[in-house]
C-alpha cells in the first residue's frame, strides 16, 4: 500500500488532499464529514478586510452619530465588545472547529493592510489555529500606484505578521507579478513558511438588460491546473518554503501532477462543492491505485519528480516551449 502522508507547514498530514478556503468550512457538521471522508486538513473560509471595515464603520456611526448633542449620551452606549462583528464570529467558529475535529485547521485572512491584521492574526493563533494562510488579494485601480509600492506593502505586511505570531504562515498569491520567482523569494525572506499558488480572482460580468455589474461565481475546472502547476514546478527547489497548489484540483490525476511538480499538498474546493464530499475518498483511492500501479511507494518519493530541476527538458516550462506548443496544433482539414 502506497504511503500518502506528507508534510505541509510543519504539519504531518495523512495525505496531500486539503480542503481550501470555501463555504465548506462554515458548518462544523460539514467539516466533520470532510474529516471522516479522509481530507487531511482544512483551510477556513476567509475573514475579509472589507467585512471588518464595513461593520466597524457601521458600528461607529450607530454609536457616535449625533452624540455631540448630549454630554451624557455616551453613558448609554454599550461597549463595542458587546457586539458580535464578523471578526468575533470568525474566531468563535475557529474555536468550534478545533474542538470538533482532529485534523489541522488553518485560519485565513484576506487583505493587504497591516493595521488590524496583526491583531486578528494573533487572535486566530490564540483560538488554536494550526497555521495561518494570508490571502494577498489587492486590485490596484490607481494609475499612480506603482508595482514596486504594492510589492513593498506585501513584504511589510508579511514581515509584521510573522513577527507577531508563532504558528506557521502561508501566503496565497495571485499570478500577476512581473517576476513571480523574485516575489516568492522576498516573501519567504520576510517570514513565509509556505506559498499557495494561486489565488483565483472572481471576475465581474455585465448584465446587458439591467445595465449593471453582475457578480457571478464560476467554479474551477481541471484546465486551470496548468498555471499553478507550471510555477510550482519552476519554484520547487529554488525557495525554502512548502508549496501548495490550488485552483483546478478535481481528480486524482490533478493531485498526482501537483505532487510531481513539487507541491506538498493539493487544495480543492470546487470539486467538493459541485460533486459532494464523497469525492474525497474516491480521489484518494484513485491516487493510491495509480501509485501502486506505477511502483511509487510514497508521496515523498514522488514529490518534485517532474519539477523543472528534474525533467530532461527544463526549457519545457519556459518560453522555449512556446513554438513547440503552437506547432503541435493540427488545423482542421
Amino acid at each position: 500500500m502506497a504511503d500518502l502522508s506528507t508534510s505541509y507547514l510543519g504539519l504531518n498530514l495523512k495525505n496531500p488532499l486539503v480542503a481550501s478556503a470555501s463555504p465548506l468550512s462554515e458548518k462544523v457538521e460539514t467539516v466533520k464529514k470532510l474529516e471522516e471522508a479522509g481530507i487531511s486538513a482544512i483551510v477556513m473560509y476567509s475573514l475579509f478586510e472589507e467585512q471588518i471595515i464595513h461593520e466597524s464603520l457601521e458600528l461607529d456611526h450607530f454609536l457616535f452619530y449625533g452624540s455631540e448633542s448630549s454630554a451624557e449620551i455616551d453613558s448609554f452606549y454599550p461597549q463595542s465588545g458587546h457586539y458580535t462583528l464578523k471578526a468575533e464570529a470568525y474566531i468563535e467558529a475557529l474555536k468550534n472547529l478545533k474542538r470538533a475535529v482532529n485534523i489541522p485547521v488553518i485560519g485565513s485572512l484576506n487583505g493587504v493592510s497591516t493595521g488590524g491584521w496583526i491583531k486578528y492574526a494573533r487572535e486566530i493563533e490564540n483560538a488554536g489555529a494550526d497555521a495561518l494562510e494570508l490571502n494577498l488579494y489587492f486590485l490596484p485601480t490607481n494609475p499612480a500606484m506603482t508595482a514596486a509600492k504594492i510589492e513593498e506593502n506585501y513584504i511589510t505586511l508579511v514581515g509584521d505578521i510573522r513577527k507577531s505570531i508563532k504558528i506557521p504562515l502561508a501566503i496565497k498569491l495571485s499570478p500577476f507579478f512581473t517576476s513571480i520567482p523574485n516575489m516568492a523569494k522576498r516573501l519567504v525572506e520576510a517570514g513565509a513558511n509556505g506559498l499557495v499558488l494561486f489565488n483565483r480572482f472572481y471576475q465581474p460580468d455585465l448584465d446587458l438588460e439591467a445595465l449593471e455589474v453582475a457578480p457571478n461565481l464560476v467554479l474551477s475546472t481541471s484546465n486551470e491546473l496548468r498555471l499553478p502547476l507550471r510555477w510550482i514546478a519552476i519554484l520547487y527547489g529554488q525557495i525554502k518554503a512548502d508549496l501548495a497548489l490550488t485552483s483546478g484540483v478535481h481528480t486524482a490525476e490533478d493531485v498526482l501532477k501537483a505532487c510531481m511538480a513539487g507541491a506538498s499538498v493539493a487544495m480543492t474546493a470546487s470539486e467538493l462543492l459541485a460533486n459532494g464530499i464523497e469525492r474525497v475518498p474516491a480521489i484518494l483511492a484513485d491516487v493510491e491505485k495509480w501509485m501502486s500501479g506505477h511502483e511509487y511507494e510514497s508521496i515523498k518519493q514522488m514529490r518534485g519528480s517532474l519539477s523543472q530541476q528534474s525533467v530532461k527538458e527544463p526549457a519545457a516550462f519556459e518560453r522555449a516551449n512556446y513554438m513547440k506548443v503552437l506547432n503541435s496544433f493540427k488545423s482542421l482539414p
